[in-house]
């Protein structure tokens, strides 16, 4: 009897097939491709200042894309990340200038965060109401909230420890920062639960169908309610960061956070329809809204015209989607 073995142009179309239904490889094309198209444009792109720069500017979105991740992938949305961060920045920034321990006053900015996640996620889940009409109403909420609390107005942040994530270290001209690296942790340790853990898996299972989920026995209320606290604890980080990346408590900042961390979650790979997505997608699209903005930056392109480039981004993203959706 004979044996028939696969020839090499067989494994490695077996091998290509396999690369490219990898979900992450049709993001990290476009950052591949996106990269490639900056750096013809203008010289200064591919400099280690720059990349290090890039990677900066992304921690903010790429932390709160974490939480965003997390709140799809159960079929959900969150519009109200940038307004919860930045009532971090605004809490830490207040406690700090009133004497309060820095340390102390992070404590209670995370905390109150991660309240505003649970109070979202307690509607959700105990009232059953859209996430949509939720986060939106939450957003206008803390937005109010922000303009009282600060009189309407910024002010400076200077505290060390507040400040600290900002530090980092040169090498060979690059710059990491250790919000940077608060990053980097912040995406193994929630891409560990999402993948090696039972939560995980119950997070999945709820984002395809919730209603299967709960009669095979996953407690899905309690389950949706963790994944908004979780969410919050996260953008709770990501107002450390932000203070590490600029020292400045303003009611007015990350405008456009919202759509970038959709943008980023959307690009990478999760379905806005739930159950099918990951983090991994999620870091290569922060890094892609990141390449985008700089890019264009320093190609001189007015920024109403590289939001509208995002938006466009967004909606190509979703439709892509549907389409892969129906064909199977």
């Amino acid at each position: 009897m004979s044996t028939v073995t696969a020839s090499s142009p067989e494994k490695e179309r077996g091998l290509l097939a396999r690369i490219v239904a990898t979900p992450s490889a049709g993001p990290l094309l476009v950052l591949v491709v996106f990269c490639i198209i900056f750096s013809l444009i203008n010289d200064r792109f591919l400099a280690e200042q720059n990349l290090s720069l890039i990677l900066q500017q992304t921690v903010v979105v790429g932390t709160l894309a974490i939480g965003q991740t997390l709140i799809i992938l159960t079929a959900g949305i969150d519009l109200a990340v940038g307004a919860i961060c930045v009532l971090g920045t605004i809490i830490a920034g207040k406690l700090a200038d009133g004497g309060y321990d820095p340390v102390l006053s992070m404590a209670v900015a995370v905390v109150l965060c991660t309240a505003s996640g649970a109070v979202a996620g307690g509607l959700i889940s105990g009232l059953r109401l859209p996430p949509f009409i939720v986060t939106l109403g939450t957003l206008g909420i803390i937005t109010a909230a922000l303009r009282l609390i600060s009189a309407g107005g910024a002010f400076p942040v200077d505290d060390d420890f507040l400040g600290w994530t900002g530090n980092g270290d040169a090498y060979f001209g690059f710059v990491v920062t250790y919000g940077v690296l608060g990053m980097l942790v912040l995406y193994g340790a929630i891409w560990y639960l999402l993948n090696q853990t039972k939560w995980g898996r119950h997070v999945y299972a709820i984002g395809n169908n919730p209603e299967a989920a709960r009669l095979v026995g996953i407690p899905v209320r309690r389950h949706l309610l963790s994944v908004y606290v979780l969410a919050g604890f996260i953008y709770g980080v990501a107002a450390w960061l932000a203070l590490g990346r600029i020292p400045n408590a303003d009611p007015n900042a990350l405008q456009t956070a919202n759509l970038d961390s959709i943008t980023a979650v959307v690009i990478g790979g999760t379905s806005l329809f739930g159950g099918r997505g990951g983090l991994v997608g999620t870091l290569i699209g922060a890094l892609i809204v990141g390449v985008l903005r700089n890019g264009l930056t320093l190609a001189g392109i007015d920024p109403l015209w590289q939001d509208l480039i995002t938006g466009i981004l967004v909606i190509a993203a979703v439709a892509f989607d549907q389409l892969s959706r129906g064909r199977r």
